[in-house]
């Protein structure tokens, strides 16, 4: 048992930075949720249910107009996304000369 013991913490010394940088930023991520989470359920639940909203359709409308959107979401936005301006309509749009 010791030697698989070792073989796990050598295997854990060798993983680069980037990994523990990841790891971390997940886990604060975590407590991060939990304490708004906790933080939201104390709120008013309409003022919550607003914020909650106002949050979602500013990522939603983002990934609308980039097109880098989760995806599961691709079916979605491909339906929605003809009726909103997308960043590669203003580029090719700025790309063309402007009219006389």
């Amino acid at each position: 048992m010791l030697l698989l013991a070792v073989t796990a913490l050598e295997k854990i010394k060798t993983l680069p930075p980037a990994i523990w940088t990841k790891i971390a930023i997940a886990i604060g991520a975590f407590v991060l949720t939990i304490f708004l989470f906790r933080r939201v359920m104390k709120m008013n639940k309409i003022i919550a249910a607003v914020i909650v909203f106002v949050v979602f359709t500013v990522v939603f409308f983002s990934w609308v107009y980039n097109r880098n959107e989760p995806p599961f979401m691709t079916p979605i936005v491909q339906r929605i996304a003809p009726f909103f301006p997308s960043a590669g309509s203003y580029q090719s749009k700025q790309a063309t000369p402007p009219k006389p």
